[in-house]
């Protein structure tokens, strides 16, 4: 057997495999009447509201008749409606109806638990390794486009701290002027960090954006009933994908599930992106205090949340 031969033999063994842990081939997706098919328009229309037939078609690969079909079925069900766009009479929008949104939210609420399912067994760091692995594939063998970047939280591993103090140190002293006392500050809270870690109530996350890291955020105890928001961190060229916003929900979740009544942060009066975050997230401004460290003059911050 040839080389491309025994790849071939991986590829559809691959496909068998994932086709059974699915369960694609049930005459019912998703414990439901709905074929996949259907299951795949019902998806595209309740999270792409005005898409044409056309674009459906397109995008999920079907025959215009067959997706013709489907569509006149959903729309005698009361499952969709089409309209002609505002600005195009032209373009005939698709929508659910209210019953075609009661129709697809048991269906996406399964879909979500039999992912979890999936998931669940595997380690944090695992199920990074998995994520990345299906990156990879769509990266290797989709369609030759640019793609929205793929972002990926995971927890730390060894080595990210000290990818989070270089670039800490390295960010502020370019953008901001301080000093390496800004360093020390950051490698102690690395090490304590690590020194003191108890995963039941701390945590760390780093951004991945397409397998590089761009960010960090990380949750630790001050006492039984309070948790910190510590070490915000995201990369210059990974601003505005909402990558901060996604690591702060991310640790105030965390710190909901284990117990923490309140969290609390430490912030500068000038990083306006970061005070933002904190703000629309719910924190609220409880302490200003004008202060000179890092060789320039400031105004330290402390907000709060109560959770």
């Amino acid at each position: 057997m040839s080389d491309l031969d025994s790849r071939i033999e991986a590829v559809r063994a691959f496909n068998r495999f994932i086709t059974r842990h699915i369960g694609a081939l049930n005459e019912g997706l998703l414990a439901s009447s709905f074929s996949l098919t259907e299951c795949r328009i019902l998806y595209e229309l309740a999270h792409r509201p005005g898409v044409t037939a056309s674009e459906l078609g397109r995008d999920l690969g079907l025959d215009p008749g067959y997706l013709s079909r489907l569509l006149r079925s959903f729309r005698e069900r009361g499952l969709v409606t089409a309209s002609a766009a505002e600005n195009d009479a032209r373009r005939q929008e698709l929508r659910l109806t209210e019953t075609g949104d009661q129709a697809f939210a048991p269906l996406n609420q399964r879909s979500r638990a039999e992912v979890a399912a999936v998931l669940a067994p595997l380690a944090e760091a695992d199920q990074a390794r998995l994520i990345e692995a299906m990156h990879t594939i769509e990266t290797l063998i989709g369609e030759r486009r640019p793609a929205a970047p793929t972002i990926v939280l995971r927890p730390h591993r060894p080595g990210d701290m000290g990818w989070i103090v270089h670039r800490h140190a390295a960010l502020y002293a370019r953008e901001y002027g301080f000093d390496d006392g800004f360093e020390a500050l950051v490698a102690e809270i690395a090490s304590n960090f690590i020194r003191n870690f108890d995963p039941n109530c701390e945590r760390c996350w780093m951004a991945e954006r397409d397998g590089e890291p761009v960010g960090s955020v990380s949750v630790v105890r001050l006492d039984e009933t309070t948790a910190k928001l510590r070490l915000l961190y995201v990369e210059p060229s990974a601003r505005g994908l909402g990558i901060g916003r996604r690591l702060v929900d991310e640790a105030v979740a965390f710190a909901r599930a284990a117990g923490y009544r309140r969290m609390m942060l430490w912030t500068i009066d000038f990083l306006t992106a970061a005070r933002t975050i904190y703000e629309t997230g719910g924190f609220t401004l409880v302490d200003r205090t004008p202060n000179h460290a890092f060789g320039r003059d400031m105004v330290d911050e402390t907000w709060a949340l109560d959770l």
